[in-house]
């Protein structure tokens, strides 16, 4: 705004004051002489002089600006106003004088004309009647011309109230915005002061409080009123629990009162869950409580790290965001419109299509998103049923715990199935980190899934690694797989979190033959390209490219429509795909995100539902996870102590089932009575999950909603959702379920 130009911030370079150098033929230097300094790099030398030439003539125009404003100063600024104020009622006042004068004759002529009409009424056909016609029409005449004088009066003053009426317009619905920011931040302003109020009162109330000497002590906050026992209730000082959310009031959630009590202070993680899942599954949320501003010093945690593998290290929330990787899964189906128009097309190449748009897709939420999500415990659970809004439900299951594996299935109404068992493995490698799908490239697998030296277990490392994504369209039968590609996260120690995609996709129709290869362009410094950058070309069994595909990964894909004409092949029609610009198709677009989205760690729409409380899931449900929701809540070192107990949990559930497997083992080789039962594995090592060969019981954990199938067209040992969770979720039957939180 126009009040916010006279302040500067950190990073600005005042145009009045800046040095405009040119470098050679592509750079060039802005410097304001002190601390800030820009280097700009052009595309070329004619861009260059063009940004160059903009910015000295914008130069000029500043300095010029500064020395009149230094000359007239806030003064004339005033008086200049005050001048165009009067000029302009002076306008109006001249055209309302008009409209006055017009009136007048309006009414003069129009006395004069029914005087006339009325001495022509009186006669009786005289000699002298054509005269008093014609002095009548004369003043009919002189009647309409002043009329016609007085309806342009009033355009007039129309079009200048109109005119000057925006321009107020504007200037009011600024000052109403201003006061609209200034009420909202005086709102969170007073909500925080009212939690801290609360917070401070349950801090110094109730250590005082202990059964027996309620009336002995007094209170820094309040005095006492008598004895704090059930026989005095009227008496007794209720305080509200802390709030679950501290900003604003995201979910409809309403406060509850609590006694006080001798034993804890706060509710149970149980009874606020229940608190927020009223009204949360009639309206989805859009706002979550703002990510609190904690310094954390992140190199004295990972320098002694680099090498070793992220799932592995302890890491505090101060690194998470507040969602698990089951449900920044789930995200994939945020775009699932391009599947239902998928399941729609007749041709099987323009399916693909939006198949590979959708594959696109799904990497859009990570442009912003630098923060790591949490690693589900094994059991851990999502459900996302939409089945209602936009017809599919989705189930999410960790599977295993080293390698982490997730599977995901979800089912639509309209025609289509996706599945996928995604394991990953990331390194940190000092500067950047890697976050690489298993089994991307056929010799990458060995370092995870090979041979332990001196282990003697090869044998049950020998299957391809999953990893791989299944795309089914029931009414055609079309089989789509695809994999993954490397995520980078750069600048891990010095600068500013960014993240980039590089590699290659390939996706196949299983039942045509189609394919089409996606090129994710990594980002560097020396290319004249579009940043994240992603092309692709969608070809038949025998080659031919039919169409080609160009965007980025953030922002939108297009298709184009190759025209091969005679004599031509593919290569040659390629580049005239994309100069035909009546062939685009626009496959998808990006959704903008949320308003306030950069306090709310970046999350797209879907991803600020995906996390509030639903009645009738699982009690192994992401959403049940207690470190998970005080983070979300802000009490981050609460959520850290959470955080690490669950960890312990889950290694002595472990420890647990790999001694009981022991045990098994044991009375298979030593019991005689046990000869028809197959021979078990032996633990697990702790890094490796075994891949066992169906039909030999040797895994000691079992996932609950999906089983280890052999897929026969990836040839692919994966887990497959065997069905059963929507079932018990509609009896409420979780007996089976364990106790992971």
């Amino acid at each position: 705004s126009k009040a916010e130009m006279g302040h500067t911030c950190r990073g600005t370079i005042n145009l009045a004051t800046a040095n405009i150098t040119v470098e050679d033929s592509c750079n060039f230097i802005i410097s304001n002489g002190g601390a800030q300094t820009y280097h700009l790099k052009a595309s070329s030398e004619v861009e260059r002089q063009r940004w160059v030439t903009a910015l000295e003539l914008a130069k000029a125009k500043a300095v010029k600006m500064l020395e009149e404003s230094d000359d007239s100063g806030d003064e004339s600024v005033s008086q200049t106003d005050k001048t165009e104020l009067q000029n302009t009622l002076r306008i109006l006042s001249s055209k309302v004088e008009d409209l006055s004068t017009c009136n007048d004759l309006i009414a003069k002529h129009g006395t004069a004309l029914q005087r006339s009409l009325s001495e022509l009424e009186a006669l009786r056909l005289p000699p002298d009647s054509t005269d008093k016609i014609k002095q009548v029409n004369e003043r009919a005449t002189l009647f309409r011309i002043t009329s016609n004088a007085m309806i342009n009066a009033c355009r007039d003053f129309m079009l200048l109230a109109q005119t000057h009426g925006k321009k107020w317009q504007k200037s009011l619905q600024q000052e109403r915005d201003q006061r609209i920011r200034l009420e909202e931040t005086l709102e969170q302003l007073a909500k925080q002061h009212n939690h801290l109020e609360r917070a401070f009162r349950g801090a110094t109330v109730l250590p005082a409080s202990t059964p027996g000497t309620g009336g002995s002590s007094k209170d820094l906050c309040c005095p006492a009123k008598g004895d704090l026992s059930d026989e005095d209730d009227d008496n007794n000082e209720f305080f509200d629990a802390p709030e679950i959310f501290p900003m604003p009031d995201v979910m409809g959630h309403k406060r509850t009162g609590s006694n006080i009590s001798g034993t804890s202070s706060d509710i149970s993680l149980d009874e606020q869950y229940k608190h927020q899942v009223e009204d949360t599954k009639k309206e989805k949320r859009t706002r979550i409580p703002y990510k609190p501003n904690y310094s954390l010093n992140l190199w004295s945690i990972m320098k002694n790290c680099i090498g070793k593998e992220l799932s592995k290290i302890p890491m505090p929330v101060n690194f998470n965001e507040p969602l698990s990787m089951l449900q920044r899964l789930t995200e994939d189906l945020e775009y699932h419109e391009l599947l239902d128009r998928a399941a729609r097309c007749e041709s099987s190449l323009e399916q693909l299509c939006y198949v590979a748009a959708f594959t696109v897709s799904s990497y859009s939420t990570t442009v912003f998103r630098t923060s790591k999500p949490f690693n589900p415990l094994l059991g851990e659970t999502f459900e996302l049923d939409r089945l209602e809004e936009n017809g599919y439900r989705s189930l999410c299951e960790q599977v295993s715990h080293h390698p982490p594996a997730a599977a995901h299935h979800a089912d639509s109404k309209h025609g289509w199935t996706l599945r996928q068992e995604i394991k990953i493995t990331s390194k940190f490698r000092g500067k950047y980190l890697s976050i690489m799908p298993l089994g991307e490239h056929p010799g990458s697998a060995g370092g995870i899934f090979g041979t332990a030296r001196g282990s003697g277990r090869g044998s049950q490392h020998r299957f391809p690694p999953s990893g791989t994504i299944h795309c089914v369209f029931h009414s055609s039968g079309n089989h789509y797989t695809w994999k993954k590609v490397t995520t980078t996260v750069h600048n891990i120690i010095v600068g500013k979190l960014w993240i980039d995609q590089s590699g290659e996709i390939e996706i196949v129709n299983h039942k045509t033959g189609d394919k089409c290869n996606l090129k994710f362009v990594p980002y560097s410094y020396f290319s004249r390209d579009v940043a994240r950058k992603v092309t692709g070309e969608v070809t038949d069994p025998s080659g031919k490219v039919h169409f080609v595909l160009l965007g980025t990964w953030d922002e939108k894909m297009d298709c184009y429509k190759v025209q091969v004409g005679t004599g031509d092949n593919g290569a040659e029609a390629r580049p005239r795909a994309h100069e035909a610009e009546d062939s685009r198709v626009l496959l998808w677009k990006r959704n903008p995100l949320p308003k306030y989205a950069e306090n709310m760690y970046y999350f797209s729409e879907l991803a600020l539902t995906l996390n509030a409380p639903e009645n009738g899931t699982a009690p192994t449900d992401s959403r049940r996870r207690p470190d998970q929701r005080l983070m979300e809540n802000g009490r981050w070192d609460e959520a850290n102590a959470e955080k690490q107990r669950l960890e312990e949990k889950q290694r002595l559930s472990r420890k647990r089932r790999e001694a009981e497997a022991a045990r098994a083992t044991e009375d298979g080789e030593e019991g005689p009575s046990h000869g028809d039962v197959p021979p078990r594995c032996p633990p697990p090592p702790p890094a490796l999950t075994p891949l066992c060969p169906p039909g030999t019981p040797c895994d000691p954990y079992k996932p609950l909603w999906f089983e280890r199938k052999k897929d026969p067209v990836t040839q692919e040992l994966a887990h497959v959702y065997k069905g059963g969770y929507w079932e018990s979720k509609e009896k409420q039957d979780w007996s089976l379920c364990p106790d992971i939180f």
